[in-house]
């Protein structure tokens, strides 16, 4: 990627989002999964935190696409944060049916402040939510993507699923 500055944001558990500026200014960012899949984003300009979904495509999709453009395939680089940064571990936690929060706001739970934990994305079907903001509604089924410390992770799993 010559001459580009491409920043790669790591999502315990998803996958890998990469993000850069086009000539005209738009902010665009592609998340590749663990699984394969691709997401493909625009983020406005007035708001880079909240990207417009544009196109999810399965694996063979992707492949397709990247030949198309004649850019080789991305190699599947996720690292376990455990390797990188000691101490740290990545978990996944359901939001389940009989969840006190769910219908109501990520910043509800004060998971971060109550436990040293962060949510660093949800995961709602096909959908990848990066850097979820506390104004984020959570459904029964989403799959928070935490990191923190083991017991930070226990303690993220006690509130969402406590009664």
């Amino acid at each position: 990627m010559v001459g580009m500055e491409v920043t790669e944001v790591l999502l315990p558990g998803v996958g890998i989002r990469y993000e850069f500026s086009t000539s005209r200014g738009e902010r665009v960012g592609v998340v590749a999964r663990r699984s394969g899949e691709t997401e493909l984003l625009v983020y406005g300009r007035g708001d880079p935190d909240t990207p417009r979904h544009l196109l999810h495509l399965t694996r063979e999709e992707s492949e397709t696409v990247a030949e198309m453009l004649g850019a080789p395939r991305v190699a599947e680089r996720f690292a376990d944060l455990t390797r990188e940064v000691p101490g740290l571990v990545s978990g996944q936690i359901e939001i389940g049916e009989d969840s006190p929060y769910r219908d109501r706001t990520l910043g509800d739970t004060r998971a971060r402040t109550r436990t040293g934990a962060s949510i660093v994305a949800i995961v709602r079907g096909d959908t990848v939510i990066a850097s979820p903001t506390p104004a984020q509604r959570l459904q029964a089924g989403d799959v928070l993507v935490v990191v923190g410390t083991d017991e930070g992770i226990a303690g993220v799993e006690n509130i969402v699923g406590a009664s």
